[in-house]
């Protein structure tokens, strides 16, 4: 064998252990890092494993229960027949005269006695007589039916409030009114009021008005009307 040919062996074998040493060097690095990533695995899943088990916990605690419901089944009520009760027919036989032979009797009547007519007193009066005259001690009269609204002769504007216009609160304030014997407002009672004191400017309003006396059979009474008091932005 010549020398070339032995530098060539020796060259070839030099690097086929070469190569065997850098085969078994991988070798070694694989296992060294799968023996690392084992035990990091294991080391995180032993200290993590108690957060998942409590959250695994809480969410079998916090999953709603579902709950089925059978609906009773009732039995039909028995239906009981009514037994028809039959009545008797009462058949009337017609029951033939003891005495036929004899006349019957003939009844007489006697006739009323008339009563004699009596004479009307002079002062009697016929017709509608309209309703009694209250008692004195009687209390105010609603207005309605025979008993007309007296007729208002004295009107004072109320006084619109500025904290109202400028909220621009505006509408009715209704107000029931008792008038005394001379029309004069004796009492003011809400009906229906507004704020921002737009019911106490109608009610100090009203209080200032005058009507004329109510009378029933020509005597003056006192009544009760109702007052509308509304107010408008201009």
């Amino acid at each position: 064998m010549s020398t070339n040919e032995r530098q060539k062996q020796d060259l070839t074998l030099q690097e086929l252990t070469m190569l065997a040493q850098e085969y078994e060097e991988d070798r070694r690095t694989l296992r060294i890092a799968t023996i690392i990533a084992v035990i990091f695995h294991v080391v995180l899943f032993i200290i993590r494993f108690p957060e998942w088990a409590t959250r695994t916990a809480e969410a079998q605690q916090n999953k709603p229960k579902i709950f089925v419901v059978q609906q009773p089944r009732f039995k039909p009520p028995e239906v009981q027949k009514q037994q028809e009760i039959l009545k008797p027919k009462t058949v009337r036989v017609p029951i033939p005269d003891p005495t036929p032979d004899e006349p019957e009797p003939v009844r007489q009547y006697e006739p009323e006695e008339e009563i004699p007519d009596t004479p009307l007193p002079a002062d009697a009066v016929f017709g509608d007589i309209g309703p009694p005259p209250p008692p004195e001690d009687e209390g105010p009269i609603r207005v309605g039916g025979q008993l007309k609204e007296p007729r208002r002769i004295k009107y004072v504007d109320p006084v619109y409030p500025e904290i109202a216009r400028r909220a621009r609160v505006s509408g009715p304030v209704i107000l029931e009114v008792v008038l005394d014997k001379e029309g004069n407002p004796k009492s003011v009672k809400v009906l229906r009021g507004l704020s921002m004191g737009l019911t106490e400017a109608a009610v100090e309003a009203v209080k200032q008005w005058k009507w004329e006396p109510s009378t029933l059979n020509g005597k003056p009474v006192e009544v009760i009307i109702i007052v509308t008091v509304n107010f408008r932005l201009q």
